[in-house]
């Protein structure tokens, strides 16, 4: 009967972490939109510096802006990190039985390593100029890259980066961790739909040169 009584009391608990979820709190707006604008403005930079950085430019300057590109990208992405812990920090918890959370923690390293391993593997296989938006520069890759991780998943690096996410939730038991891991795989998919496009493009054009 007790062990009935306290199920009841955590199903209880959690339903109120969820429903008790702060959609008023400014920070977790501001983390939202940070969400959407952290891909979107790097894709429309990216745009820019194709259609406006002339053909003629030397291979060196198209080096720095790929680095410089890189040095945003980064910063910004690792901003958005940031707001989205402390949203999570900040918001109310899951409870779960003390004998579950042992387990829960075990779960969320093995995917956090797991989507780290997709993310760093993706990145030492394309590089800087391959992982940052180097094509948009002028930088093209001689041929794509079909060893792993790329040979499992198309996009390694938002799996990965998703798989960070949900790790965190599941790390802090975080009901908006939930929502916010559900908005980053929407926008990344959005993403998906106008990058993959684009740079087939740009390879198409490099083909027909040759």
């Amino acid at each position: 009967m007790k062990s009935y009584t306290k199920k009841n009391e955590i199903f209880f608990s959690n339903t109120m972490s969820i429903l008790s979820i702060n959609f008023n709190d400014s920070h977790l707006h501001y983390t939202c939109c940070i969400i959407i604008f952290c891909p979107l403005i790097w894709n429309i930079l990216a745009r820019l510096l194709h259609k406006f950085l002339p053909k003629t430019t030397p291979k060196y300057v198209r080096y720095l802006t790929c680095y410089l590109l890189t040095i945003w990208i980064f910063s910004f992405s690792s901003y958005r990190d940031y707001l989205i812990r402390k949203t999570i920090q900040n918001q109310p918890k899951l409870i779960i039985p003390n004998e579950y959370f042992p387990l829960i923690q075990i779960i969320s390293i093995g995917l956090f390593l797991l989507g780290q391993l997709f993310v760093l593997s993706s990145f030492y296989k394309l590089g800087i100029t391959g992982t940052f938006l180097g094509d948009y520069c002028g930088i093209l890759m001689d041929a794509p890259v079909t060893s792993f991780p790329f040979n499992v998943l198309n996009n390694p690096m938002y799996v990965g980066s998703t798989l960070s996410f949900i790790a965190m939730t599941l790390y802090y038991l975080s009901p908006v961790g939930i929502l916010l891991t559900l908005e980053i795989y929407i926008v990344y998919q959005i993403a998906l739909l106008f990058e993959e496009p684009y740079t087939k493009w740009i390879y198409a054009q490099k083909t027909k040169k040759n």
